[in-house]
């Protein structure tokens, strides 16, 4: 089993950054990628940044360029800095992990870019 506990989320306006924070917990040790999702009112769940085996991240053509998916092995952590954020950018953000077959989902964070 694995615990993930989101924080960052909030109120920006058009242009602003915000750092979401991902914190896992539990059997960390057979984590085999680690990443973020988000899901806007009315839509599907898309990817938005992932790390697979903590070497290669992949980014979703939309966020490429402004978003960037960090970790700290020591605190079993990833984060997202989003820059240059936009109001398409508001959603609630899901950390996910994967370990073997099974993925572990975070409680999600809201996220709001808005003048």
């Amino acid at each position: 089993q694995v615990q993930l506990v989101e924080s960052g989320g909030g109120l920006v306006q058009p242009g602003g950054s915000l750092r979401l924070s991902c914190a896992a917990s539990g059997s960390i040790f057979g984590i085999n990628a680690m990443g973020w999702y988000r899901q806007a009112p009315g839509k599907q769940r898309e990817l938005v940044a992932q790390t697979i085996n903590f070497r290669s991240t992949n980014y979703a053509d939309s966020v490429k360029g402004r978003f960037t998916l960090s970790r700290n092995s020591a605190k079993n952590a990833v984060y997202l800095q989003m820059n240059s954020l936009k109001p398409e950018d508001t959603a609630v953000y899901y950390c996910k992990a994967d370990v073997g077959p099974d993925a572990y989902w975070g409680q999600g964070t809201q996220v709001t870019v808005s003048s």
